[in-house]
C-alpha cells in the first residue's frame, strides 16, 4: 500500500507531503480501532528485541530519528507505528523559521535526501507544552541546539535553556553541534566550547536530580584525529554515549548526473550508510565498548540495521529509509533481527 501513497507523495514537494502525511496519520488515528490495528500489524513486540539501557527499557532497538517531529507534534501516533524511541528537535530557545525554502530535496535515485532545513522548530516552550499532553510510553529523547543568532561564545547558554525546560519531559537528551545548517555551529565540536558547553549541561543534570542520559550528535565529516578528540571530551565528561551520525557535507557517494547533488545542506540515506558504520566502528573499537553508542545513517532494511549493531551500536534510528520505506519498516527490522537471533 505504501509504494502507491509514496508515489503521490513524492509528486508533491517534500515538507508539503511530511505535513500531509502526518495530517493523514494524525486523522487515521482518530477512526475506532485504528490504534489497535496499526499496533497488531506495523509494531513488532518481541522479548528477544528488548533492550535495556541506561537505566531505561527499550522495546526494541529502533528509533525514530532527530529531525523527523521536530515540535513533539506526532508522538503519540509515531509511538504507534513501533518505535521504541522518539527523538525530538533539534529544539532552540526561541523560535526560528529555519532557513529559506526550497530546503530539502529527495535524490530518489541514491534513495537520499539533502537538507538544509537550520533549525526551523516552534521554539522549546511550546514543544514542552505539547509534552505535558503525551499519552503513551514511548521513550522521548530531547536533541537541543543553538539559535541561528545566537553568537558561538553565548551557545552554552542556549543549551542550558533547552536542557532545563525539558528536563522533566524527556527521557534523554542529545546534544547537537554537528548540523551543517546552521552557521558556525560546527566550530562547537572544537574541544574547548564542547567541553563547556557539556560541562555545564552535566553539572546542572547533578542538581536537578533525575541524572538524565546525555549523548553527544556527532557529524560524520570527521577525521580520526577528530573522533579522538570526542572520545576524550566525552569519556572526561561523563556522557551517556554518542548518537553516530549526523547528516554529511560529503558528495562523493552520490550519482554523478544526480542533478540535486551540488544542493547545500546536509546528506542523508543511503550514501551516509558506510561512513556512519564506520565511525560506530572506529568509536567502539577505540573505546573497548566503553561508550555507548545509537547508530544512525542509511537503514532501510533489517541488514544495514544489523550491520549497525554488529559494528557497535547498542541501538539504532532511521528517518530517511521511514520516508522511502514506509512504516513497515521498523516491523521487518525487527522480524529480521530476531531471525538472526540478535540480542542487545
Amino acid at each position: 500500500m505504501y509504494t502507491h501513497i509514496k508515489k503521490v507523495l513524492f509528486k508533491i514537494k517534500p515538507e508539503t507531503a511530511h505535513n500531509l502525511s502526518m495530517g493523514m496519520l494524525s486523522y487515521i488515528q482518530t477512526l475506532p480501532f485504528a490504534r489497535i490495528i496499526l499496533q497488531n500489524t506495523l509494531a513488532k513486540q518481541d522479548p528477544k528485541l528488548k533492550t535495556s539501557l541506561w537505566g531505561l527499557d527499550f522495546q526494541n532497538p529502533i528509533g525514530l530519528a532527530a529531525g523527523f517531529d521536530k515540535d513533539a507534534k506526532y508522538i503519540d501516533e509515531l509511538a504507534h507505528l513501533g518505535f521504541s524511541h522518539i527523538e525530538i528537535g533539534t529544539l532552540t530557545p526561541r523560535p526560528q523559521p529555519g532557513n529559506p525554502k526550497p530546503r530539502l530535496f529527495r535524490l530518489v535515485g541514491d534513495h537520499a535526501l539533502i537538507n538544509r532545513m537550520g533549525f526551523n522548530n516552534g521554539g522549546v516552550d511550546a514543544a514542552v507544552k505539547r509534552l505535558k499532553k503525551v499519552k503513551s510510553k514511548v521513550i522521548i529523547g530531547g536533541n537541543i541546539g543553538k539559535n541561528k543568532t545566537t553568537p558561538n561564545a553565548h551557545a552554552v547558554d542556549d543549551y542550558e535553556y533547552c536542557f532545563r525546560k525539558l528536563y522533566d519531559y524527556v527521557d534523554y537528551f542529545v546534544v547537537n553541534v554537528s548540523s551543517p545548517n546552521t552557521p558556525n555551529l560546527r566550530a562547537l565540536q572544537e574541544k574547548e566550547p564542547l567541553k563547556e558547553i557539556l560541562n555545564r549541561l552535566q553539572d546542572i543534570n547533578s542538581t536537578l536530580g533525575k541524572n538524565r542520559p546525555v549523548m553527544l550528535k556527532i557529524a560524520p565529516d570527521l577525521t580520526n584525529e577528530q573522533l579522538d578528540d570526542i572520545i576524550e571530551i566525552v569519556e572526561e565528561t561523563k556522557l551517556a554515549g554518542i548518537v553516530a551520525t549526523n547528516t554529511t557535507v560529503n558528495r562523493e557517494s552520490l550519482h554523478r548526473d544526480q542533478p540535486l547533488r551540488l544542493e547545500k545542506g546536509g546528506l542523508s540515506g543511503e550514501p551516509l550508510k558506510d561512513r556512519s558504520t564506520e565511525v560506530i566502528k572506529y568509536i567502539n573499537q577505540k573505546t573497548a565498548g566503553r561508550i555507548k553508542i545509537i547508530g544512525v545513517g542509511g537503514i532501510f532494511n533489517g541488514e544495514d540495521a544489523l550491520e549497525k549493531l554488529n559494528a557497535g551500536a547498542s541501538l539504532v534510528q532511521i528517518y530517511t529509509g521511514f520516508i522511502y520505506q514506509g512504516p513497515t519498516i521498523i516491523k521487518s527490522i525487527g522480524d529480521y533481527l530476531i531471525q538472526k537471533n540478535i540480542n542487545k
